[in-house]
């Protein structure tokens, strides 16, 4: 039997209401130092991009102005990059590739600007977030220091800005279910991973109106896409061809195998990746593959047999389904890791989120991904004794974190166990002169009257 204070926003059943009736704390000085934490981090990120300040001898910045800005040249053509397996992304990656073009700047500056703009624009609705009812500045702080955490490369991407999209749709869902929906399905059209948000939409005309938004606003602009440019799913085709990415759960064995002598494949450039491609890839590529659909039955279990929706069930299925997702694939880059910053930190912007320990091991696993590229990267792409090291210590913490945010999401939404009201016996009326007391009290005094009327005569 457990007892909890009807009003706490974790463990109430109903829709939230109970939650958002206490008063918000004074906001004022928490948003001051939100936004002096935000701009001090941002402009440390800044520096490192412009290579003021380094942290190794690579040049992350490459992708977006080589890559990037190759993409881009192809597709003001009005095709997609057909000839390039390199491009590995849904068509709607294709506006955020052109966008950084319609700006004043080079390509590289503009492209900066754009991360600086979702980025703020994340932060901003984490922090209204958090000036709610019942809500908490905690995911705010999360954004502000897992982001830098992965240090340049989280600029020189574009997830970043997927991310934001992701953040805004998941926040709107439940309020405004059709503006949510329409945010995740346009991310979910530039990456995929956004529509993994909607695993945890409540029952009823939420998840009705959230789920038709999402896939009305996907289907169309891919229609859009697909009329307006050639070759929009070309990349279905790359996608069958990959190898296993080094930096993935699942290049772990292959690494320790090469690490022992036992492997000899090769690692090489594969579908804009270093992959590992050579014996047993095959198989560990159909494990990942299998793992990956356990994992979504799991999550389908789960949203059958979930008894009660709490405020914060939404956004914690939502992170549950996003580390399955990355931990289960054949690919780990180091972005991915800014988009669990992002879905971690608008759980923690409920107060009674069941992901709180799960967000901690994300922030870790961020500062590792950081030292394993690209500090170590040589030596991972290598398999060398440090870089396999600090690899598996990345993997390991987003496996726990996977596997602890499951079973705190299952616990979470089980029925609560009924109260159960305990009375106590009657206490016999008190004599004249004698107080009243508790039952503890009452035993308590029994036992010493028991042990005065033992004691010999004349002690």
């Amino acid at each position: 039997m457990e007892l909890v204070p009807a009003g706490d926003p974790g463990t109430t059943g109903n829709s939230g209401s109970t939650a958002l009736s206490a008063a918000p704390p004074q906001a004022g000085g928490a948003l001051w130092g939100l936004g002096a934490g935000w701009i001090v981090t941002r402009v440390l990120i800044v520096l490192m991009v412009l290579g003021i300040i380094k942290i190794s001898g690579a040049d992350v910045t490459a992708d977006v102005s080589v890559i990037y800005h190759g993409w881009y040249e192809v597709l003001q053509t009005g095709t997609f990059p057909l000839d390039d397996v390199t491009w590995q992304y849904p068509p709607g990656a294709a506006l955020v590739i052109m966008l950084p073009g319609m700006l004043p700047w080079s390509y590289l500056i503009s492209f900066f600007v754009l991360c600086g703009v979702f980025d703020a624009l994340a932060m901003g609705l984490l922090m209204r977030a958090g000036t709610r009812k019942g809500r908490s500045f905690t995911g705010a702080w999360v954004w502000v220091a897992g982001v830098p955490l992965l240090g340049p490369t989280v600029y020189c991407r574009y997830d970043i800005i997927v991310t934001a999209v992701a953040v805004a749709g998941l926040l709107a869902v439940l309020r405004r279910p059709a503006l949510g929906g329409v945010l995740l399905g346009l991310g979910g059209l530039v990456k995929v991973w956004p529509v993994l948000a909607l695993a945890g939409t409540p029952r009823g005309r939420r998840t009705k109106r959230s789920w038709t938004s999402a896939l009305a606003a996907l289907g169309s602009l891919a229609f859009l896409l697909a009329a307006g440019m050639n070759g929009a799913f070309e990349f279905l085709k790359f996608q069958a061809n990959r190898g296993i990415e080094v930096e993935s759960v699942s290049a772990l064995p292959l690494h320790f195998a090469r690490l022992a002598g036992g492997w000899h494949g090769q690692v090489s450039m594969n579908y804009g990746s270093l992959e590992m491609l050579g014996p047993w890839v095959s198989v560990i590529s159909k494990v990942s593959v299998a793992a990956t659909v356990l994992g979504f039955g799991w999550l389908l279990l789960w949203r059958l047999r979930a008894q009660r929706w709490q405020p914060s069930t939404t956004y914690d299925a939502a992170l549950a389904a996003l580390l399955v997702f990355t931990v289960t694939s054949r690919v780990i880059s180091p972005q991915y890791l800014v988009w669990l910053v992002g879905i971690a930190a608008v759980c923690l912007t409920v107060r009674g989120t069941s992901q709180k320990p799960v967000a901690l091991l994300i922030l870790a696993a961020t500062a590792v991904t950081t030292l394993e590229f690209p500090v170590l990267f040589g030596q991972v792409h290598a398999s060398q004794p440090m870089g396999v090291a600090v690899l598996t210590l990345r993997n390991l913490l987003l496996l726990a974190a996977t596997l602890l945010s499951c079973r705190r999401l299952w616990r979470s939404t089980r029925a609560p166990e009924p109260a159960r009201t305990v009375v106590l016996p009657a206490l016999e009326a008190a004599t004249p002169g004698s107080y009243p007391v508790r039952p503890g009290i009452a035993y308590e005094q029994h036992l010493l009257d028991g042990i005065d009327t033992a004691a010999p005569a004349g002690k």
